[in-house]
């Protein structure tokens, strides 16, 4: 059997689209290969069909390609420009992952626990941290601090941390903060 990797086509016209799609799966089989129905589809997308679909009370569609999701939006000069987040279900796996790796090594020193978790964290920073995914970068940190909080304070019977404690331990042994890496409009 043999695979093909993602991609994404677009266009401005649905008719080229549809045309694309039709050569495409003929292409495919000609090959032997055929398209994953599931995974492929057609969307309206783009500055025109923001407006299109603003007519139609209803918002574009956004799509998730490489662990990003793809919307429309505005920048600050009000333009139409894509913008890109971290899938939700990326976001969501990599911090359950995350959760469990800090339950396991409650009971390794402080500073090893940190320095691992900053190894992650700069890890996610280098692959989400593109152009206005900030937000998300911010979120995933959030979310290891209160599993890093919650953790801790399992490590014995007395609560080793209060929030304004805890606060104080990341004064000392600080983790690593959000960054972007990549801005996708810089000329």
């Amino acid at each position: 059997m043999v695979y093909a990797d993602d991609f994404v086509a677009c266009f401005q016209y649905k008719e080229e689209a549809e045309e694309f799609y039709k050569h495409l799966k003929g292409r495919m089989g000609h090959f032997g290969m055929t398209l994953e129905e599931s995974k492929s589809r057609l969307i309206e997308f783009g500055r025109y069909a923001q407006e299109r679909c603003a007519r139609k009370g209803r918002k574009p569609e956004t799509f998730t390609f490489l662990g990003f999701t793809h919307y429309c939006s505005h920048g600050r000069n009000g333009k139409f420009r894509v913008k890109r987040k971290t899938s939700r279900k990326k976001f969501t796996k990599k911090c359950k992952e995350v959760h469990r790796l800090i339950r396991d090594m409650r009971t390794k020193p402080l500073k090893a626990i940190i320095k691992k978790l900053n190894e992650i964290l700069v890890g996610y920073y280098h692959y989400y941290g593109i152009t206005d995914n900030i937000q998300s970068l911010s979120n995933f940190r959030y979310q290891m601090m209160k599993s890093l909080f919650k953790w801790l304070n399992r490590r014995s019977q007395k609560k080793s941390y209060n929030w304004e404690g805890f606060n104080d331990m990341l004064k000392v042994h600080p983790l690593a903060t959000p960054r972007i890496y990549v801005n996708v409009y810089a000329r």
